[in-house]
């Protein structure tokens, strides 16, 4: 099963977000509520119930999560919300995972919750929009993806409390 580690910030931060303007662009598909989360870890294809193991023995503190100031474009590739205050949490989360699923990324971590996925140039007036809040992170999911015709769906699989 095709699975990533996250964490899913809660209603009302998600709430914000829904309320930015969505410009209708070619080659630009804008992602939705419930797909909205913070990648610590993609796994690939692995079998949940090692990676539930494995995350099972996380012994990470409790965090806060800052987004913003702004959207930006990540990569060339994607509209997305910087998110700060995840860096440790990620390094905990990889270094408990690092046996499970396909090799860790050998790249540093960058906090970013996508908006659109881009096939294009970003539509005028996605990047650069303010946005800022802060939310606490007191647990981390083990995520399935499911890929469709018309993008993913994700399905929380087990939900991992943090200490602290």
């Amino acid at each position: 099963m095709r699975c990533f580690v996250a964490v899913l910030p809660p209603p009302e931060v998600l709430d914000v977000l829904a309320r930015l303007d969505r410009p209708a662009a070619p080659g630009v598909r804008w992602t939705h509520y419930d797909q909205w989360h913070v990648t610590l870890r993609f796994l690939g294809e692995v079998d949940p119930g090692e990676a539930s193991v494995a995350l099972a023995g996380l012994n990470a503190d409790a965090v806060v999560a800052a987004m913003g100031p702004a959207t930006i474009v990540l990569g060339g590739h994607a509209v997305v919300v910087p998110v700060s205050g995840l860096d440790g949490l990620a390094a905990s989360v990889v270094t408990r995972t690092a046996l499970v699923g396909e090799q860790p990324e050998d790249r540093p971590f960058v906090g970013h919750l996508t908006l659109a996925r881009l096939g294009a140039p970003a539509p005028p007036g996605s990047v650069g929009v303010p946005l800022a809040a802060e939310f606490p992170v007191g647990e981390v999911c083990l995520v399935a993806s499911h890929l469709l015709h018309d993008g993913a769906a994700y399905e929380v699989l087990e939900r991992f409390a943090l200490t602290g």
